[in-house]
């Protein structure tokens, strides 16, 4: 599909956290005209039945997902289900010339076997792990101009990734000891999770540990860990459950393979990220919060070298549900189709 100046997309799976939050974002964004939005339980209502902050902003309607519906007049589909349903629908909205950016985990594992290892299920599309890109623009957005298929990252890669990327690309630290402590706000788990653990009396003024060397994100981390250091990666991730709604803060250590200062490692997070109007170095001695970051697409990271266990330290902290999903499916399909990576998401946030 040539670049043209306003392009038509659609979500499927409209009515989860991920899929709300990329509404509201193509709502405002300046080439994009949103024509189709999907949910299996609201469907045939009107989108602000299902979302009501929506209100008065666009009086589209739901639908049930239909592939040959989707990809009527569509040049770009947003596919926000739960992990396993990507892999089956994909294939033939490509093969209709959609181009596609999912926010699920399906297509960034780039192992077949390692994908059933980790989801405990078969991957139905396996001829399509080597073609799809991993969606951090930042790192891997060379490839997106020609891409059909963008894998969005998992919140908590994303903020490692953040944190480590310019530790791990120079070669100064090293890979394969690397510690990942993250916590995240309860609406990482999704709107469908209702389970005891997720409810607001058993949330509230507490903070906990879960999953800790089990969990999903951790074989990604290190297979794009891997890719920017070249040489295998081993990560030990403990994420945690914070008693707020959005937001992750990952504080990640990982040891020195040389001297590195810290004065030198600022200018190195400076110089690494000088062009990426996302991610914000913050001056040293200031550390990365969540409220910063609360409703938009930037990342605000830190670094500091501890001395005594010559380890680096290095802090990011971004909005789960923007930069750890939706904004970053956004910016994804921006390079993809040669807008600006800041087009529809130039805002700041709320505060407080």
């Amino acid at each position: 599909m040539a670049n043209r100046d306003q392009v038509n997309v659609g979500v499927i799976g409209a009515t989860g956290y991920g899929g709300a939050e990329l509404v509201r974002l193509l709502l405002g964004h300046p080439h994009a005209r949103l024509t189709y939005v999907t949910s299996e339980t609201y469907a045939g209502k009107p989108i602000s039945d299902a979302l009501p902050h929506l209100r008065g902003f666009t009086d589209l309607t739901l639908e049930s997902y239909d592939p040959a519906r989707a990809v009527e007049g569509r040049d770009v589909l947003f596919l926000a289900w739960q992990p396993g349903r990507a892999m089956d629908a994909a294939p033939a909205l490509l093969d209709a010339g959609v181009r596609l950016v999912d926010l699920s985990a399906d297509f960034r594992l780039k192992s077949a076997a390692l994908y059933e290892a980790t989801y405990k299920r078969p991957h139905a599309s396996p001829q399509l792990l080597a073609e799809a890109v991993y969606g951090i623009p930042e790192l891997w957005g060379d490839a997106m101009p020609t891409a059909r298929l963008i894998a969005c990252p998992g919140c908590y890669p994303t903020a490692a990734l953040f944190a480590l990327a310019p530790l791990l690309a120079h070669r100064l630290v090293d890979p394969a000891d690397l510690i990942v402590n993250a916590a995240s706000g309860v609406s990482g788990a999704g709107r469908s999770k209702f389970e005891l653990g997720f409810h607001f009396p058993e949330m509230e003024g507490n903070y906990r540990p879960y999953n800790v060397t089990a969990h999903r994100h951790r074989p990604e981390m290190e297979q794009q860990m891997a890719l920017l250091s070249g040489d295998s990666t081993s990560v030990v991730f403990a994420p945690h459950l914070a008693p707020m709604v959005r937001g992750i803060l990952c504080t990640a250590y990982a040891k020195r393979t040389r001297a590195l200062s810290v004065e030198a490692a600022q200018d190195l997070y400076r110089d690494f990220y000088a062009d990426k109007p996302f991610i914000q170095v913050l001056p040293y001695g200031e550390y990365p919060a969540t409220k910063a970051v609360t409703g938009t697409n930037m990342a605000h990271v830190s670094v500091v070298v501890d001395e005594p266990t010559g380890r680096v330290i290095a802090m990011c902290a971004i909005d789960n549900v923007v930069r750890g999903t939706s904004g970053e499916a956004v910016q994804s399909m921006n390079r993809m189709l040669g807008f600006p990576d800041t087009a529809g998401l130039s805002l700041p946030g709320p505060y407080p």
